[in-house]
Formats: C-alpha cells, structure tokens, sequence
C-alpha cells in the first residue's frame, strides 16, 4: 500500500540533493551535526522530534524505510534479521568506533564509497537514492569499502 510518505520520497531526494539519514537516538548529536555539516547529509535526528524521541526501535526501522531514508545507528540491535527483516528496510548502516572521531573518520569512508549520486531520467537531476536499500551495513574502524572487481 503507498502511503504519502512513499509518493513523496523520490521527489524529496531530488529536491535535497544530498543522501537521506534516519539518525536514532543513540547517534551522538556531535556526529549529527558532522553528517550535516561536514558531509552536507540531509540528516533527521529522532532527538529533534519530540513525537520520535521515545519510539521503539521497531517503529524507527519502519519510518526510516517510509521517510526513503537510510537508518544510521550504534545500536547493535538492528542487526537481528528474525527482529529487522533487511527486505523491509531503506537501509542500515550500523556504526561502531572507540569515540565520535572514529566514527566520523568511518562516515567519511561511507560518503565516499557508498553515498554517490546516481542519474536519474532528467539528466539536470541528481538522485542519492537508497544505496542500502533491503540491507544491512556493520562498519567499524578497520571496514575498508571492496575493491572493484574486472567484472564490475
């Protein structure tokens, strides 16, 4: 069933230009404002909503999928495929490091490898689209994007 949320989402990825991130409450705000302002992210912080502060975990997953936007989290929890089916997902992109400048070192990697705009059909548009979309992502300080193949 489509939802406005669902018919909107492809026309507000054009409309940011930037990769879309669902950041849960347990994403330090100083990595927050990294994703924003550094990496130029068009970051939604469930800590700036006070209707998402307290969501379960289950209705976060659901939202950031609805929102077309890729969850972004420490919490291990999210890895659990019988809790968190990846095909019900936009994307996860679970995150862990010693302190908030690994983990930026880790999200500048990401930006990099994984977040590249793709064309879309008006060559004048840029689409971010959903590069995790039905997966899951565990990226610690030692993940190292995979190397392109001959066949790719």
């Amino acid at each position: 069933m489509r939802t406005l949320a669902s018919e909107l989402g492809s026309f507000a990825e054009r409309l940011t230009g930037r990769p879309r991130i669902y950041a849960d409450a347990n994403v330090p705000a100083g990595l927050v404002d990294f994703m924003r302002h550094r990496l130029r992210w068009d970051v939604l912080f469930v800590l700036e909503a006070d209707d998402l502060r307290r969501a379960r975990d289950g209705e976060h997953y659901r939202l950031a999928r609805q929102l077309r936007r890729t969850l972004v989290t420490l919490d291990r929890d999210y890895l659990d495929d019988a809790r968190f089916p990846p095909a019900e997902s936009g994307g996860v992109l679970v995150i862990a490091g010693p302190d908030e400048r690994a983990l930026a070192k880790i999200l500048r990697r990401v930006a990099r490898s994984l977040f590249v705009s793709l064309p879309t059909e008006n060559d004048a548009d840029v689409s971010w689209g959903l590069p995790l979309a039905g997966r899951k992502l565990m990226i610690h300080p030692d993940w190292r994007p995979a190397e392109p193949t001959a066949e790719s």
